[in-house]
């Protein structure tokens, strides 16, 4: 695995060359959420579960409305789904926030996805290990399949990209993740409009 210090830099320089180049373009998407989400703003926080499962707060555009029925519960996600929001996950510009995560050390440019802190119990040993680098904005089951592959293969690529984290690597899948962003490619699962919550190994 190469020295954490070389990847930390690399992060930092990426990101300030990243921030230089989309500033106009983000400020333009972060309008547009602003009235699209009717009041429901423009980011979405969550907790998830970092490097060794140390919980912090992932920040991402918030894509979705927050409508509910006459009962009060939230509408299912393919009708909270605004048009600039599919846009923006097709794209997936919804994740670039995460790069203050990745300045304040909660995670790194490449790594697994982040998942939800519920998820930890339902984990194998082995599958667990994914929690042995920091989370990513983009990853090798990112490039891979994304969310058009099943769980288990997700949680193989991802411990495989633990068991094989290089440079070279990482360069690999950001030339990968753009062309992935231009074809958008495993954006839904079959049956979704995002992944499908993981229920364990059985």
């Amino acid at each position: 695995m190469y020295k954490k210090l070389f990847k930390r830099v690399t992060d930092f320089c990426v990101i300030f060359i990243a921030l230089g180049v989309l500033f106009a373009p983000l400020l333009i998407i972060t309008l547009w959420l602003y009235f699209a989400n009717k009041g429901a703003g423009i980011f979405f926080m969550q907790e998830r579960p970092g490097k060794n499962g140390k919980i912090f707060k992932v920040i991402k555009f918030k894509t979705m409305t927050d409508e509910r029925d006459v009962d009060g519960n939230l509408l299912p996600d393919a009708q909270r789904l605004t048009k600039v929001g599919r846009f923006v996950r097709s794209t997936s510009i919804d994740e670039l926030p995460q790069l203050i995560n990745v300045l304040k050390g909660d995670m790194a440019l490449i790594g697994p996805r982040p998942l939800l802190p519920q998820y930890l119990p339902l984990y194998s040993k082995e599958q667990a290990r994914r929690h042995e680098v920091r989370p990513g904005i983009t990853g090798w089951a990112q490039v891979n399949g994304r969310n058009a592959i099943s769980w288990t293969r997700k949680f193989e690529l991802d411990v495989w990209y633990v068991d094989h984290c290089s440079f070279l690597l990482d360069l690999k899948i950001i030339f990968m993740t753009i062309k992935k962003v231009f074809v958008r490619e495993g954006i839904s699962s079959e049956t979704s409009v995002t992944m499908e919550a993981f229920t364990g190994n059985n």
